[in-house]
């Protein structure tokens, strides 16, 4: 299987892209690049592997408009690749970039699985409870560092209809592992709620938290995150244990 240069790369690639693509429930383009050759591959060695993708959807109906991920010095068992599988004989480091675009976002905040979140919520409002549902999020990313939101909320028991407007500056916690909102600014409408707005709050925590983006085999932590016009950047250093298979 691998006594021509390049058989061995081939078939790494194939059975990652497979394996990968296995997790996703949307891929718009996927490619690996594993470098080694005959005889490191016959030793289990692997040079690096470079992973690249566009457009694709993940749990959660969240889409990353760009995800490239390097390692280097990866050791796998040369066995498992004529059984189609990638395994790692031991786990590895690897760096992370993702890109999510405004329109990335919005698409998760108003996606049925997000939208269950905000469904149903019970808030207090001039002191008598009341249930919420959040009919429509809209998220922009204006530029300067900051994310905005607005968001049209029903009371259930009236039907009324209420809007909810803040900004916020995106901030990665120590450990790396989530993103805070920090600097809440309150648009120009009135607020609803505090439990509502810090439950809208805590959802775009989650949206932009990198446990979102976690493949089987592989857990994240983010190293830096720029927000700007349009688009976020993450950087993250990544641990992988296995590289997913079909």
């Amino acid at each position: 299987m691998f006594d021509q240069p390049g058989m061995g790369e081939e078939a790494l690639n194939k059975v990652a892209e497979i394996g990968l693509a296995s997790q996703l429930d949307e891929v718009e383009n996927l490619d690996v690049d594993i470098k080694t050759d005959p005889l490191k591959l016959i030793q289990g060695e692997v040079d690096s592997v470079t992973i690249d993708g566009d457009g694709l959807v993940m749990q959660g109906d969240l889409r990353v408009e760009e995800l490239d991920m390097q390692m280097s010095s990866v050791a796998i068992n040369p066995l498992s690749v004529a059984l189609g599988k990638i395994e790692l004989t031991k786990p590895t480091e690897a760096s992370v970039r993702a890109v999510l675009t405004e329109a990335d976002i919005n698409r998760a905040f108003n996606s049925s699985y997000v939208r269950q979140q905000l469904q149903q919520q019970q808030i207090h409002v001039d002191g008598q409870p009341v249930t919420v549902d959040a009919q429509q999020v809209d998220f922009r990313l204006p530029g300067g560092g900051k994310v905005v939101l607005n968001a049209s909320i029903m009371l259930q028991e009236t039907g009324e209809t209420h809007q909810v407007a803040f900004s916020a500056v995106p901030c990665v916690s120590t450990s790396g592992q989530t993103v805070s909102l920090d600097n809440v600014e309150y648009g120009d409408t009135e607020e609803l709620s505090p439990e509502l707005t810090q439950a809208l709050i805590a959802e775009t925590s989650e949206i932009l938290n990198l446990s979102n983006f976690d493949l089987e085999g592989m857990t994240l932590k983010i190293n830096n995150l720029q927000v700007e016009a349009g688009k976020i950047t993450l950087q993250a250093q990544a641990r992988v244990e296995q590289i997913p298979s079909g």
